[in-house]
């Protein structure tokens, strides 16, 4: 899915909400436990319950390695029933892969090949040769951390830098995520298939970022259980064609811990959906 895809996709939806499926085995209703593939059913409960509310799904790897091979099957399931659905849906593999460049090579195979995601997130920290096989496809997204929503983030993400201009004497100093933002936006050389993870706790600062990545999709987590305000990423973070996914997990998938999980699920996405529209009206990309 290209870029002008996905804005119309928000555009058509009303809609810039991403559904984090961090399906976690130990949460899911008891009285689905007894089915073959229990991950799987729910999850694909889940998409059938929010599917008119939201673009995108991000199941987290982490609960389906977690869970060896029997997770990884739920997993390729999953995203199978994601793309048998009549409805266009953006899909991102929540994987934060950082290795060098044969190894990326593989990691970027694995998700855009084998599972056909339409984006996986990546760590830069090994630098910009690590995500340049991820950016040297057509069509697919490679969504790089820059500021993220734990409380740690400031122990790296928020150092200053000095930025050496070649033939001058002069440098400038720079948060590390900014350095990584500019880094990254001159390794792809457009502005297409580059996204960066940027956390709605973090609201206040998303202003600053857009001045980094003006035109660049914003992938945001930290809205609901964590505490973001999506009113504040939205009046800080849209920009003329939308340019942000607003990604909510617990608070969505977990909503209700009872067999009423698919209506409370639904319910919270369509709550979220119709702040969304709003603001997207207010912003006029939509009327």
């Amino acid at each position: 899915m290209n870029q002008s895809e996905l804005v119309q996709l928000i555009k058509s939806r009303k809609s810039f909400l991403c559904v984090g499926l961090d399906s976690d085995i130990a949460k899911i209703p008891s009285s689905m436990m007894q089915l073959e593939d229990p991950v799987f059913e729910f999850n694909k409960r889940i998409i059938d319950a929010t599917l008119p509310y939201t673009i995108a799904y991000k199941p987290n790897l982490a609960f389906y390695e977690a869970l060896g091979s029997k997770g990884m099957a739920s997993l390729e399931k999953t995203m199978e029933y994601i793309q048998g659905l009549s409805d266009s849906v953006f899909t991102i593999a929540d994987a934060k892969r950082g290795d060098i460049g044969n190894t990326a090579a593989m990691y970027a195979k694995a998700f855009f090949e084998r599972m056909n995601f339409d984006a996986v997130t990546v760590s830069p920290y090994m630098g910009m040769d690590s995500l340049e096989p991820f950016l040297s496809y057509k069509d697919k997204w490679t969504i790089v951390l820059a500021l993220t929503s734990n409380s740690g983030s400031g122990d790296f993400q928020k150092l200053h830098t000095s930025t050496e201009y070649p033939d001058q004497t002069t440098s400038e100093s720079k948060k590390l995520y900014e350095a990584v933002m500019e880094k990254s936006i001159q390794a792809a050389g457009h502005q297409g298939q580059l996204m960066f993870v940027v956390g709605a706790t973090h609201g206040e600062m998303i202003r600053n970022i857009r001045a980094v990545a003006p035109d660049n999709f914003l992938l945001v987590p930290g809205v609901g259980a964590q505490g973001g305000s999506l009113s504040s990423v939205a009046v800080n973070g849209l920009n003329g064609h939308c340019g942000l996914l607003v990604n909510a997990s617990r608070s969505i998938i977990f909503a209700s811990s009872g067999d009423d999980f698919e209506k409370a699920a639904a319910a919270e996405a369509s709550m979220m959906q119709e702040e969304m529209e709003q603001l997207l009206r207010d912003k006029k990309i939509i009327e």
